[in-house]
């Protein structure tokens, strides 16, 4: 699939006047329709009309999201496409407040389009403020973002490495994801030293696998922070598949690629039976949690999460899924703790770009 990003904004007005909270403190008018609506400041130094004016700064608009934005991998990869839209409060003074993720379409497209606008606020970039009646006033602005796929790079970097991201032949391990699980749990090693802890967790381990067919991990995610004991035996189960695959092809020549898979420790002996029995049951719960809220239900599917959450409250991938739950539902102080536990373990781009737009900063309430 040929991928390039394409990105359209659209502004528009609506007509009447909405009245909102400001904040807890101040019941302040906000308007959506106003006389002058406000302006992207790019072309305030055009001796024009505001109409004019205003036309310009739409253009410029585009231009400074285009240059800025990056289109997430994982939404590359996944073949995600679609409009985000935003909107926050444009006030008196120019400053940009309230920004708000009105839709998102996953992949990190919506975090994305997130990390711009919180970015012009970072900067105290001041816009023109809208007018009503010749006098400043705080005003509501739409902001819809397309992301659209056409030919990306055929390749990323990953740190100093090389990675194709698209194939003739994908990279394969021979006898295929089955073969290769049941590998990983033939050679996949308890520390011996931590037999006792009755430590449970899973990684995810991203393998580099050049064209000359030797294996690398240049990349662990470890939920349950197991710890470095954990990384060493993923890393030397993970190195014992040279020689074991099928490189990925592109143009007619091998070229190198990487490979995700996620690996499991459960700690052995009758003393732990009860903690792998609550793993087993805490990921039975987060996928029957996850399936409900997707279905709609999401009161019931979040009431499973929390089950999930309450046997392994450390684990980085069960408070993920409940601060996307709750993200969902607009409870962002709860998101915020979640998602605040999950970079306590991963470094998760996509988490940390939105913790400062969830939680409050600190002594504020």
């Amino acid at each position: 699939m040929r991928y390039v990003l394409a990105l359209m904004v659209w502004m528009w007005a609506q007509a009447g006047v909405a009245q909102e909270a400001a904040s807890a403190s101040a019941d302040t008018t906000v308007y959506i329709s106003v006389d002058e609506p406000p302006r992207f400041p790019a072309c305030e130094d055009l001796d024009t009309t505001a109409e004019a004016k205003t036309r310009c700064a739409e253009e410029m608009l585009l231009r400074f999201m285009a240059q800025n934005i990056v289109y997430p991998f994982e939404a590359r990869a996944q073949g995600i496409e679609g409009t985000v839209v935003l909107s926050f409060i444009v006030e008196p003074d120019g400053r940009l407040t309230h920004v708000k993720l009105e839709k998102d379409i996953g992949g990190g497209c919506g975090a994305e389009a997130l990390r711009i606008v919180n970015a012009m606020i970072e900067s105290d970039l001041r816009w023109v403020p809208g007018k009503l009646d010749g006098k400043p006033v705080r005003v509501r602005y739409t902001l819809p973002v397309r992301f659209r796929l056409e030919d990306p790079p055929e390749f990323v970097m990953i740190g100093a490495d090389t990675v194709y991201v698209v194939f003739d032949d994908t990279l394969q391990f021979e006898g295929g994801s089955e073969a290769l699980a049941a590998f990983f749990a033939e050679r996949l090693k308890y520390p011996e030293a931590w037999i006792d802890s009755c430590l449970a967790g899973k990684m995810d381990l991203k393998l580099l696998v050049p064209p000359e067919g030797w294996v690398r991990v240049i990349d662990i995610q470890d939920y349950s922070g197991l710890g470095l004991a954990f990384w060493w035996e993923a890393i030397v189960a993970a190195s014992e598949t040279t020689g074991k695959w099928k490189p990925a092809t592109r143009n007619g020549r091998p070229v190198p690629a990487a490979y995700d898979i996620s690996v499991t420790f459960l700690p052995p002996g009758e003393g732990c039976a009860e903690v792998r029995a609550n793993f087993a049951k805490a990921e039975q719960l987060i996928a029957e949690g996850s399936a409900l809220f997707n279905e709609g239900k999401k009161e019931e599917g979040l009431a499973r999460i929390n089950e999930a959450v309450a046997l392994f409250p450390e684990d980085a991938e069960y408070r993920y899924v409940r601060g996307q739950a709750l993200m969902n539902m607009d409870r962002k102080e709860e998101a915020c703790e979640d998602f605040k536990a999950v970079l306590r373990h991963v470094q998760n781009p996509l988490v940390a770009q939105l913790v400062p737009l969830l939680c409050k900063p600190e002594g504020q309430e």
